[in-house]
Order: structure tokens, then C-alpha cells, then sequence
């Protein structure tokens, strides 16, 4: 379990810092619970404007004057570069002494009661 959240963690921060969006944006195309792919104008990228599903006909959205998509993705890794470096680094690291820290008093426990009532689950 622990794996897939950390999957999660690191893909959303490649995300943010390639696309400017969250990995649950990034995937639907929504930006504040609303349908924007291709058409928020902004250095923002989503998968269905980058395959042509948006709004918008094409490859691509709107990221400002004139600006083509790899000028986009330029700006937004030039800008958020040290924080997507950082989550790709830092997040396997924590996750991993976390889990060594609390081992032995918390997941073993709760792998022993979780396999005592049925379940062959690790946690």
C-alpha cells in the first residue's frame, strides 16, 4: 500500500511540475471541478488537450500569446523545476524511513490482526 501512495505522491509532483496540474486534474482535464481542457488560457497542460480531446480542435491549448507547447512545458519545468526534483527525491526517501521507523510498533501489529481475521493484506 504504502508503494502505490508513494507511485501517487511522485507522479502528482512530476504533474505539477511539468503540466502546472494535479495528477487527478492532469488525467480529467478539470480545474476547480470544472471542465477546462485546452480553453483556461493558461500555462496550465491537461491529457485531453495534449491528445486534441479538449474544447479547443487540435494538438494543444491555449497557453498564452502565441505560445506553442513546448514553450509552455519549458517555462512550467524552468519555473517549478526545484520542487518537482525535490517530491521525486524526498517522498521515497521519507516514505521508506517512515515505514522503517514504524514497524516493527505499528505495521506488524496490524499485519498479524489483519491476517487473523481472514485477510491476506500487508500493509
Amino acid at each position: 500500500m504504502t508503494n502505490i501512495a508513494v507511485s501517487a505522491l511522485v507522479a502528482n509532483s512530476i504533474t505539477q511540475g511539468a503540466f502546472n496540474a494535479n495528477l487527478l486534474d492532469f488525467f480529467t482535464g478539470k480545474m476547480d471541478g470544472v471542465y477546462k481542457a485546452g480553453v483556461d488560457g493558461s500555462w496550465r497542460m491537461t491529457l485531453p488537450e495534449l491528445l486534441g480531446v479538449s474544447s479547443r480542435q487540435g494538438f494543444g491549448g491555449t497557453y498564452g500569446a502565441g505560445i506553442d507547447f513546448q514553450s509552455a512545458l519549458m517555462k512550467n519545468l524552468k519555473a517549478n523545476w526545484v520542487q518537482m526534483a525535490a517530491g521525486v527525491i524526498l517522498i521515497p526517501v521519507v516514505a521508506k524511513t517512515a515505514t522503517k521507523l514504524i514497524r516493527k510498533p505499528v505495521i506488524l501489529p496490524a499485519n498479524r490482526m489483519l491476517k487473523s481475521v481472514g485477510l491476506d493484506v500487508k500493509v
